[in-house]
């Protein structure tokens, strides 16, 4: 039977990125004799456009029925002043799919090391893995909305700390062993829980998983001071929202970044960069982290994890021969560095 995967393009350069992520899976699956079925449906902008929702029902329906979902990009000013904006559209498809727990792996590559903005010295060895909560916090609490005062709700439970710090210490057991938990427990209550479960929770079930508590502006300071100290980083939703796109350069570019959300029957996958609107359509925009996002659908949706590694050994092998978009300094577009990805497959 064919395995059953729902693209949506969204919006900016998100077409461009996941036509790229599709050929690059096909033809891994090919290689490797797996059967997938294809279908897109409208999301973000492009729905509000379409359909005068971010994420009508129709694309509800096929997001949940399918084995893994593919998202592009949403957002732009286009839709700034629409009454529900694109992004509004992205919280509902993490909420309706159930995923809580978003992997955003970072790795300096071998020979990229003058490519980020950091000393090659300080960048060289960096290998992170950010689990970031994604249903609960700021992002999902109540909220007041107003011209002279405005009010935003944090709200955690014990319960959901406990289930993506379960997943942190787990990925740490497959990498080097250590999580470095952050909050800002000096000032917020959700942050004292945060600690106190995570904690408990190490000390009962991972004792042998090294942790350590790090407050959020530490850890932004830490990141660009020694990020090849650090292994896995578990955060809460708006945290890891900023610290993982801080993380991302270090590697040279946000276009490199590719990112899983687990823990529903359905996993979502998208690079973390944005719409891009300023090069939308240019054949200007970096694929990789969409093609590695394709790589994690392959690993945890697919369970191929030969297909998914050589997907990752075909970009990197990739960017060593030179291969590169303009934010990585080199001159290839969109689709001229897909098709140097192809060609290394396998």
């Amino acid at each position: 039977m064919s395995r059953r995967i729902v693209l949506l393009p969204g919006d900016g350069v998100g077409p461009e990125v996941t036509a790229a992520a599709r050929l690059v899976l096909e033809e891994a699956a090919r290689r490797h004799d797996v059967a997938l079925a294809f279908e897109e449906h409208p999301f973000g902008g492009a729905a509000i456009d379409a359909a005068g929702d971010p994420f009508p029902d129709e694309t509800r329906a096929a997001c949940l029925q399918a084995e893994a979902v593919f998202l592009g990009a949403v957002g732009g000013p286009k839709w700034d002043g629409a009454p529900r904006r694109p992004e509004a559209g992205l919280l509902a498809l993490r909420e309706a799919l159930g995923v809580f727990a978003n992997l955003r792996p970072m790795r300096v590559l071998p020979g990229m090391e003058t490519l980020g903005p950091l000393k090659p010295e300080i960048a060289r060895g960096a290998d992170i893995l950010i689990v970031r909560e994604l249903t609960g916090g700021a992002y999902f609490g109540r909220r007041e909305e107003g011209r002279a005062r405005a009010r935003d709700e944090i709200v955690y439970a014990r319960e959901e700390v406990e289930r993506v710090a379960r997943v942190a210490f787990e990925a740490a057991r497959g990498r080097r062993g250590r999580v470095a938990s952050v909050d800002k427990a000096n000032v917020l209550a959700t942050s004292r829980l945060w600690r106190a479960a995570a904690s408990e929770l190490h000390e009962r079930e991972y004792p042998d998983v090294a942790l350590e508590h790090v407050l959020v502006d530490a850890m932004a300071m830490k990141l660009v001071l020694a990020p090849a100290s650090f292994d896995v980083i578990l955060t809460e939703n708006m945290f890891g929202d900023i610290l993982s796109d801080e993380a991302s350069v270090i590697a040279g570019s946000i276009g490199l970044s590719p990112s899983a959300s687990l823990g529903g029957a359905v996993g979502l996958y998208e690079p973390i960069h944005g719409s891009a609107p300023d090069i939308a359509g240019q054949d200007k925009a970096n694929p990789a982290g969409a093609i590695l996002s394709a790589a994690m659908l392959a690993r945890f949706s697919l369970g191929t994890e030969h297909m998914a590694r050589d997907i990752e050994q075909a970009v990197e092998e990739a960017i060593a021969s030179g291969a590169r978009t303009a934010d990585l300094g080199g001159t290839l577009g969109c689709r001229a560095f897909t098709q140097a990805v192809l060609e290394r497959l396998g």
